[in-house]
C-alpha cells in the first residue's frame, strides 16, 4: 500500500448517536487545506427493506476494536490510492430508524475527479469490509443481512481500475 501524502488528514469514526452532516462537513472543510471540490454521500436507513417491506429498524452490531479498525484501515487506503487533501468517514453503530444517518463520507481534493472517485471507492469498501453484523426488523420479524452480489462487484471494479492521483 502506498504511504499517505504528507498533509492529508484522514478522519474515521464511530458514531452511536445521530450523526450531523452539517457540522462534520464544516469540520472537514477547516482541516482541509487548498481544496477546490468537497463531495459527501449519507447512507439513510430506508424505510422498507429489499423485499419491500416495511423496515421498523436497522440493527449494527459492532466488535470496538475490529469495527473502528476497519473503518481507519479503508480510509487510510482511500487516502493513499487518490490526490486528496482530506477525508471523513463517520458510520454508526446501534440501532436507527428509517431516515436516519448510517454513514456519512466526505472527501476534499483540488480537483472533482479525485473527490468523486475517493468517495465511491470508501462506500464500496466499506460496504463490503468494515465490521459490522447487520439485521432488520419490522413486521416480518428481524433478519440478518448480508453484502449483495452487486457490492461485491462493487468493490472489485476498484482492483481492475487505474485510479488515483
Amino acid at each position: 500500500m502506498n504511504d499517505i501524502p504528507t498533509g492529508t488528514v484522514v478522519c474515521a469514526e464511530l458514531a452511536f448517536t445521530s450523526i450531523e452532516s452539517a457540522a462534520r462537513l464544516q469540520e472537514l472543510r477547516q482541516r482541509a487545506m487548498g481544496y477546490g471540490a468537497l463531495v459527501s454521500f449519507e447512507g439513510v436507513v430506508r424505510p422498507v427493506t429489499k423485499q419491500g417491506e416495511p423496515l421498523d429498524r436497522l440493527i449494527l452490531d459492532h466488535h470496538p476494536r475490529m469495527t473502528v479498525s476497519s473503518l481507519e484501515r479503508i480510509a487510510r487506503e482511500g487516502a493513499a490510492r487518490f490526490d486528496i487533501c482530506a477525508l471523513s468517514v463517520v458510520h454508526r453503530a446501534g440501532a436507527m430508524a428509517p431516515g436516519e444517518i448510517i454513514v456519512l463520507v466526505a472527501v476534499a481534493s483540488d480537483h472533482r475527479r479525485a473527490a468523486f472517485q475517493c468517495a465511491d471507492y470508501l462506500m464500496d469498501r466499506l460496504k463490503t469490509e468494515a465490521v459490522f453484523w447487520k439485521r432488520e426488523q419490522g413486521p416480518f420479524g428481524e433478519r440478518w443481512i448480508e453484502p449483495t452480489q452487486r457490492d461485491t462487484e462493487d468493490r472489485e471494479r476498484w482492483n481492475e481500475e487505474k485510479t488515483g492521483h
